[in-house]
């Protein structure tokens, strides 16, 4: 494969040969495109392809991920019957072990999560789970998760089944040639350089595994990953050991196990990794090897012996460690890079490249045929990207926590502890001082709840009903009856300007935002096949002039797709102003008791009208109040400069302790939202659903002057109608929790998902929203017959649907 002579041009170029390059490649050629080249610096599968341990596990954390590794197992049980090149694969199964309550209690959470991705998941007893697996020590086991579809396979022989078959149908694999630079043309990718010449191309893949953030850096895209020593031991041979047996995988021992040929490897997860090569990959030949560390490794190695006992007679025959790429938040990054059309991102797998590897592969060539994903992978965007995550130092902190987190109990709101206190509201000091216990989210430090007086402000963490949840309905209380303020400060402002600001905007957007001047318009901005890319608030300031609020977590790619749209003749301007002002949400039936008396403007509800906005004079400044809310009471949204935000946070504070001002956490805005129906970006919601699935019709005018980006698609789905909808759910059972993924259940059958969940204090019970799927397109009043439950941690609880907010219906509250 590695004699080819380069060519001068591509259709596709795939840089990197191991699994997911090598997938990527296959599955293009299968459906037609065979004008890929797949460049390979050393040789396939040299970089961390070649020592992966070969577990196929379908317990990933996200919906978008399991169907992913769902792909995959397809692709392992078929790939030899069209290449004739063994993948090695074997359905062994898989076992998560319980060692203890809190493992018990995560098990059978999971059982039921992954349930709703139609994955067979099996909880046995402990003398169900020595049935299966003879050789484990059962002391202090309590059960296990099992898998019975898992298994195992070979990574270097699966690579090149994949690269036979993708050069059987017509596609290039090119060894020992590297690449040096990438050639752009505007905004578009359109080559890449290499130690062998040019190559023009239409798309580039980036699927270079622990290069890939030098990689993309040579292209000005940021994809934050680093490699972290990660190891392995294979035992000598040991007598009469069974074959085939199930993956054992031991949370609280960091540890998994599995036979092979005749031996046991045990391979770790275990915290206290460390950084390899944070400022470049070296140069080599691949096949890295990295030094021993028993020191290191020595003491879980024991705790694997007392788990599994004939370990302590087994010789070592081969201790291993080889570089894995780990990224921030655990998840590997697939898609298309936001400021760089048609170059894609596949790295960054955390280890499991091996299991995501066939799928994403398959994905990743779907995508770029057809132009979208096939299956929803929000979490996995490119655009995702904080600048800082690329930063060296912060690597080096951040990813270690995720090795060290891996294996451990998967907790609802576990906060991360590295790197932190990186972006800080202007209100992070009155907001401390009050009490705020942060958690962190895209770099910011964001009060998650209150802790009053004497209560410690930390996370205890657990299924159950959390240390914080008293404090945080305290909270939720206040909005619903009272006043509070939420310093919503990390939310994205961008500033769009210039003399074609109004015709950019309109064009991406489904509602009308050419409006007069001093108003709000909720929007969502879609894709050409009616997808939901963006979901925002664009306020139109000055004539020329608006300013659009986006979610922390998704305004690099809004500010990326604004960009993106914006014609090479037309005049428009896009800066993120983020930093430059605190935002303060002041709502309640008591707000605007609260604030008339600070301000000479005018806000009752005749002068001062639901989605106005102004700029008001309040205390001895000025601020930008919006009359808007996403907590579903009458409240204004204010914009603060940042050097003015403390006056105006104490202002409020002093003006609202007799009225009973509370200030109010993350947690609590959540479950306020929730209760009201309002949809998330890339929780509820995401390029996968259209508006009317989504039941935002409403934002939808259809015959706005110049139309907008997807209507002709989204007006076929309106015509056709719809199989799938975004339900909300109340639990019937007051004393369950929800928390993200559980299956739905309509008269008995699996039909959807919860996509996000919190209690609803004011409801009485865990409120969700949730995507339910019918066979066959029908009418709208059938998402809500029928008898509903959600299963949680292997109970079926019974729930109550509805398409509209269970809370406040008519949507009187924020307009009184």
């Amino acid at each position: 494969m590695g004699e080819q002579q380069l060519p001068l041009r591509a259709q596709v170029v795939i840089v990197g040969g191991g699994i997911i390059g090598a997938s990527t490649a296959y599955h293009l050629a299968r459906r037609g495109w065979s004008d890929v080249v797949l460049l390979e610096q050393n040789t396939l599968t040299s970089g961390t392809t070649w020592h992966a341990a070969g577990l196929v596990t379908q317990a990933r954390g996200t919906w978008g991920t399991r169907e992913v590794v769902q792909r995959s197992l397809e692709i392992f049980q078929d790939l030899e019957a069209d290449t004739g090149f063994s993948t090695g694969f074997v359905k062994t199964g898989t076992m998560n072990l319980a060692t203890s309550r809190q493992r018990l209690e995560e098990i059978r959470h999971q059982a039921s999560v992954v349930r709703s991705n139609g994955i067979d998941a099996q909880l046995l007893t402990v003398d169900q789970t020595l049935e299966l697996h003879p050789l484990l020590n059962p002391a202090g086991l309590h059960g296990s998760l099992y898998f019975p579809e898992d298994g195992r396979g070979t990574a270097t022989d699966t690579t090149i089944s994949l690269a036979r078959g993708a050069t059987a149908r017509g596609a290039r694999v090119i060894e020992g040639v590297e690449v040096t630079g990438f050639i752009t043309t505007g905004d578009r990718i359109s080559g890449v350089t290499t130690s062998a010449g040019d190559i023009e191309s239409e798309y580039v893949v980036n699927a270079t595994g622990m290069w890939g953030r030098e990689v993309a850096a040579k292209a000005g895209v940021a994809v934050p990953l680093q490699a972290l020593a990660h190891y392995y031991v294979v035992t000598e041979a040991i007598k009469d050991l069974p074959r085939n047996l199930p993956t054992l995988k031991s949370g609280d021992e960091y540890a998994y196990v599995k036979d092979e040929a005749g031996a046991l490897m045990v391979g770790f997860f275990e915290p206290g990794s460390y950084p390899w090569s944070s400022k470049g990959i070296p140069r080599s030949k691949g096949y890295v090897h990295l030094p021993e560390d028993w020191e290191h490794l020595g003491p879980f190695y024991e705790k694997m012996v007392e788990r599994v006992p004939v370990l302590a007679d087994a010789g070592i025959r081969l201790h291993f460690s080889g570089p894995e790429s780990f990224t921030p938040d655990g998840h590997y990054h697939l898609g298309e890079a936001p400021d760089l059309r048609n170059y894609f991102v596949a790295a960054g797998f955390n280890s499991v490249g091996f299991l995501s590897g066939p799928g994403a592969g398959s994905v990743l060539a779907d995508w770029i045929i057809d132009g979208r994903s096939p299956i929803d992978l929000p979490e996995t965007d490119p655009a995702r990207v904080q600048r800082h995550e690329v930063n060296r130092r912060f690597l080096e902190a951040r990813v270690v926590e995720t090795l060290d987190l891996a294996y451990d109990v998967h907790w609802p709101f576990q906060q991360r502890t590295s790197a932190r206190q990186l972006r800080l509201s202007p209100l992070y000091g009155p907001t401390k001082a009050a009490g705020a216990v942060f958690g962190e989210l895209a770099g910011w430090e964001r009060a998650n709840w209150y802790a009053p007086p004497g209560v410690a402000r930390e996370y205890k963490y657990t299924f159950d009903r959390a240390n914080w949840f008293e404090h945080s309905a305290a909270e939720h209380s206040a909005i619903r009856d009272g006043v509070g303020m939420i310093d919503t400060s990390s939310f994205g402002k961008l500033l769009v300007q210039g003399r074609d600001a109004a015709k950019v905007l309109s064009r991406l957007s489904v509602n009308n935002i050419d409006t007069e001047v001093g108003k709000l318009v909720y929007t969502q901005w879609l894709n050409e096949y009616g997808g939901i890319e963006a979901d925002v608030t664009v306020t139109r300031t000055a004539e020329h002039e608006f300013l659009v609020l986006s979610g922390p977590t998704t305004v690099n790619r809004d500010l990326a797709r604004l960009r993106r749209h914006i014609d090479a003749d037309e005049f428009c301007t896009v800066a993120d102003v983020s930093g430059t002002m605190a935002m303060v949400a002041v709502m309640g039936p008591v707000a605007r008791r609260l604030l008339q008396p600070l301000t000479d403007a005018d806000l009752s509800a005749a002068e001062f009208p639901f989605g106005a906005s102004r700029e008001i004079d309040l205390g001895f400044g000025f601020v930008r109040a919006t009359r808007v809310t996403y907590v579903g009471e009458l409240g204004w949204e204010l914009l603060i400069p940042s050097d003015m935000a403390h006056h105006v946070w104490d202002l409020l504070r002093q003006a609202g302790a007799p009225h009973g001002l509370r200030p109010v956490g993350y947690h609590a805005m959540n479950s306020l939202r929730l209760e009201k129906g309002y949809r998330s970006w890339g929780h509820d919601i995401s390029a996968a659903d259209d508006p009317i699935q989504a039941g935002l019709s409403f934002t939808v005018k259809w015959d706005k002057p110049g139309g907008f980006i997807g209507r002709e698609a989204l007006e076929k789905i309106r015509n056709r109608g719809v199989d799938r909808r975004l339900v909300q759910f109340l639990l019937d059972d007051p004393d369950q929790q929800l928390v993200h993924d559980e299956p739905i259940y309509r008269d008995g059958v699996l039909a959807g998902r919860v996509a996000s969940a919190q209690y609803g204090h004011a409801l009485g019970g865990a409120v969700a929203l949730g995507w339910v799927t019918a066979d066959e397109v029908v009418p709208r009043s059938w998402f809500e017959e029928g008898d509903y439950s959600i299963e949680v941690a292997g109970e079926r609880v019974t729930a109550t649907a509805s398409l509209r907010p269970m809370y406040d219906p008519k949507s009187e509250r924020p307009k009184s």
